[in-house]
């Protein structure tokens, strides 16, 4: 039962958190939309970079990507906190049943990881070369985001030691 509960609260404490961030980005929403036009304008990576080429400066296009952001951190947060409400509701049923409960908080770690990782990471740090910006690098903010959802993730794939007998 501990390992079920902590599983439980882990999720519970990732959804807040995801929460908490997307709150932050609706309620303070210009602070974060200035460093995705950066990253996306290109403005501020190496002069002489050769990919110049695929910067976006278009407002839309740019409160597009970032509403898209603030869209899969929502979504996030609300799978993972349905999959904590899942995962109350089912800590004394049978292995199967718990392991069926996790699949919310499951999809909601994996989309956190998708957006992170293959968002931040790849799109923006390799496609917008955001590793070459020393002002407008969210690289090592993204790197922790995709460390604490994959270790969440392995965890809760992890068997509780109960057998369905």
């Amino acid at each position: 039962m501990t390992l079920r509960l902590s599983k439980i609260a882990l999720v519970a404490t990732i959804a807040l958190w995801l929460g908490l961030v997307a709150f932050g980005n609706l309620t303070d929403y210009g602070s974060n939309l200035a460093f995705v036009q950066h990253v996306l304008a290109m403005d501020s990576i190496f002069p002489d970079a050769a990919i110049h080429y695929r910067a976006i400066h278009a407002p839309l296009l740019q409160h597009a990507a970032y509403v898209l952001i603030i869209a899969a951190e929502t979504l996030a947060a609300a799978l993972c906190g349905a999959g904590a409400w899942r995962l109350w509701h089912t800590r004394r049923t049978p292995a199967a049943t718990f392991r069926r409960a996790m699949r919310p908080a499951v999809a909601g770690l994996t989309l956190g990881v998708l957006l992170w990782l293959g968002g931040f990471m790849a799109i923006g740090g390799e496609w917008f070369g955001m590793w070459m910006s020393t002002q407008w690098n969210g690289l090592a903010s993204a790197f922790r985001f995709v460390v604490v959802l994959l270790a969440a993730l392995l965890f809760l794939g992890q068997h509780d030691g109960e057998c369905d007998d």
